[in-house]
């Protein structure tokens, strides 16, 4: 039997462990808070500090087969209106490289008869550039959902495709280049009329040499906090004036 004066003995003992435990929930919940808290950083920096390599002064060796996987599903979760996946893969690695290379050379030889040899071999080399190559192929799909929105979907997978191997200690560069528009060369990766190369994602090791940082847009240019009387910054200082506006690069269907 516990009598009253025990339990003003015990009262002190009892508010302590009851502070004990608050603070431990407390140190708990700032451990936790400050983990996300650098999760989130770290997400942020791999935004704010990737930077694209060329694929000439990449090493090797390319993503393994389990950074690849990583670097495809990364790629795959992507905003897609309707949800039609109007994108495809194609991996080009290994001695296949080589293969793609001779296509394009046949290609430009073909086009150019007079070139040089030296500028055959520049073509020869390239897919060799990089250890990996992965051509991402927007297909436009059928249904109500605008195609353009489709091809924007397209280019986050690339976009992803860059995110996910800068994270894992690998680097990228987006490219597509005159043969991605070829019907020869879209002959000989099967693609039809619904397809388009949205980029070849070339992937490797960074080399010695970090790459230096290229100017970045000016958001005081491009950002408008809006309002009915606000001019609208469009960015227009970014414009070439003496260069003609490019074709959109696919045909809708």
């Amino acid at each position: 039997m516990i009598c009253v004066s025990d339990i003003f003995c015990l009262w002190p003992l009892a508010f302590l462990s009851y502070e004990a435990n608050s603070s431990a929930i407390r140190l708990r919940f700032r451990k936790e808070t400050r983990e996300r808290v650098t999760v989130s950083q770290e997400c942020l920096d791999v935004l704010l500090k990737r930077r694209s390599v060329k694929a000439v002064d990449m090493k090797a060796p390319g993503p393994s087969e389990d950074q690849l996987d990583v670097i495809l599903q990364a790629a795959s979760r992507v905003p897609d209106h309707g949800k039609v996946v109007p994108f495809y893969f194609m991996v080009i690695g290994g001695e296949h490289r080589q293969v793609a290379g001779d296509k394009v050379a046949e290609i430009f030889q073909k086009q150019n008869p007079d070139a040089p040899s030296d500028k055959i071999e520049v073509e020869r080399n390239r897919f060799n550039r990089a250890p990996c190559v992965v051509a991402v192929i927007y297909r436009q799909r059928r249904g109500k959902y605008p195609v353009w929105e489709q091809a924007l979907t397209a280019g986050a997978v690339c976009q992803n495709m860059l995110i996910a191997a800068h994270a894992q200690g690998l680097v990228g560069q987006w490219l597509s280049e005159w043969y991605a528009y070829d019907d020869d060369m879209r002959s000989f990766l099967d693609l039809d009329e619904r397809d388009v190369v949205a980029g070849f994602m070339h992937l490797g090791s960074p080399p010695d040499e970090k790459p230096q940082e290229r100017e970045r847009p000016d958001l005081g240019e491009i950002v408008t906090y809006w309002s009915p009387d606000a001019p609208v910054k469009k960015g227009d200082l970014y414009d070439r004036p003496k260069f003609p506006f490019p074709r959109l690069g696919f045909k809708p269907l």
